[in-house]
């Protein structure tokens, strides 16, 4: 029997590159130390942003962040305990908000997201998972005109990659959705988006396709990667350990650890992410949103209205904090003034971020060992294109993408 190729962890882009992998042909085995899908997977906003395009490190971003620190309401955290540990990456960060670093991540970003809805309907053609994909418009909700207008940088980025809004304002907004108070007076609108209905059970069943189609799952944490004359030669986890032809990680923040045993020097950290679930919301939305005064996503699912964001720089290790739900619980009611619900739930995830905003996707060297990690609010986005791009690469292929930016080595 073949040796397999070994993909390590089992989120959107781990699952994504084992089903790529096993429609190659390939013989797959999935490892991870949870559940499928329960990772940064879960409890993302669900949507399919090829408008997150334009990177956090906008040339405002120095203004912005102070802004927001300083106000009671603003999105942004900081574990200030964490803040030596975390400065060389935050300086690296901060470098790459200038006008032309903004616009060189934006060419890096658009190839990953620009189809995102067609490559998670490539993923789920032919099986019984399409209902989880949902197209749909997407729109940014503003206080004022003037407030889109001041977002006018940002637009214009958008507008480089052919995403032009239609501009909704003062009473009609609340007729194109009669969700939102009297607090939101602007919406622009993106025709031709989408979103996932329920993440953690899309990626749940997306790996029960794999199995199902004689790939091999094996929940364990994974310790070690083994290499034998300048290439992978096995994978070592708590219990046993497994040989394999290629090993893909693709373990989120985790993957830092792996790289570190492996010897590769990454910039990586985490902007820890949270979300909460209203549940039996009275109404939702027709279509989902950003709140911009919050910088919050919302989106109708199917197990309630989800509002997901906020911005927490911290130790991965760390647990949750207070001050990031009561600041989307209070914003998503000021937004929907008329929303009853009968529960809430709470969720903090990690989205492991590269200073410069660009995924990690290729070879380490030639040691036969991959990475796709890195994706920060893109995971859920760019995960099925992602796993196509590493099985091409695996299977001999050549992508039609310039994969030169996403190289793994680049920080060293």
């Amino acid at each position: 029997m073949s040796t397999p190729i070994i993909v390590i962890g089992a989120g959107i882009c781990g699952v994504s590159t084992a089903i790529w992998l096993q429609r190659c042909g390939r013989k797959v085995l999935l490892i991870d130390k949870g559940a499928p899908g329960m990772g940064a997977s879960y409890g993302n906003a669900g949507l399919l942003a090829h408008w997150a395009v334009d990177p956090v490190t906008s040339p405002g971003l120095w203004k912005e962040a102070a802004k927001y620190l300083l106000h009671p309401n603003g999105p942004l955290f900081i574990k200030w305990s964490h803040v030596p540990r975390l400065l060389p990456w935050l300086v690296r960060f901060m470098a790459n908000a200038t006008d032309a670093d903004t616009q060189r991540i934006v060419q890096n970003l658009d190839p990953l997201l620009y189809d995102t809805v067609a490559q998670h309907k490539a993923l789920v053609a032919d099986t019984n998972l399409a209902r989880w994909v949902a197209d749909s418009k997407f729109s940014y909700a503003y206080p004022t005109t003037d407030a889109f207008k001041a977002d006018a940088y940002s637009w214009k980025i958008k507008e480089s990659v052919g995403l032009v809004p239609t501009l909704i304002s003062g009473r009609e907004v609340q007729e194109a959705e009669p969700i939102l108070g009297s607090s939101v007076q602007c919406l622009a609108v993106l025709e031709g988006q989408g979103h996932i209905t329920d993440p953690g059970q899309y990626v749940a069943q997306l790996c029960k396709y794999f199995t199902d189609h004689g790939g091999k799952f094996i929940q364990a944490e994974v310790l070690d990667i083994t290499m034998k004359n300048g290439r992978v030669s096995s994978v070592e986890t708590i219990d046993q350990t497994f040989e394999c032809s290629h090993a893909v990680i693709t373990a989120g923040i985790w993957s830092k650890d792996l790289m570190n045993k492996l010897g590769v020097s990454i910039s990586l950290e985490t902007e820890r992410g949270y979300h909460i679930l209203f549940e039996n919301p009275s109404e939702l939305p027709r279509n989902p949103m950003v709140i911009t005064s919050g910088r919050f996503g919302v989106t109708p699912m199917e197990m309630g209205l989800r509002c997901a964001g906020t911005v927490e720089l911290a130790d991965h290790h760390a647990g949750p904090s207070k001050g990031p739900i009561k600041l989307l619980k209070r914003q998503a009611m000021a937004a929907f003034p008329n929303l009853q619900y009968t529960g809430i739930q709470e969720w903090m995830g990690f989205r492991p971020t590269p200073p410069d905003s660009t995924p990690l996707i290729g070879e380490i060297d030639s040691t036969g060992i991959y990475t796709a990690f890195g994706h920060q609010h893109i995971g859920l986005t760019a995960g099925p294109k992602t796993g196509r791009l590493i099985a091409q690469l695996i299977d001999g292929q050549t992508p039609n993408v310039n994969m030169a930016p996403y190289s793994p080595e680049r920080f060293a």
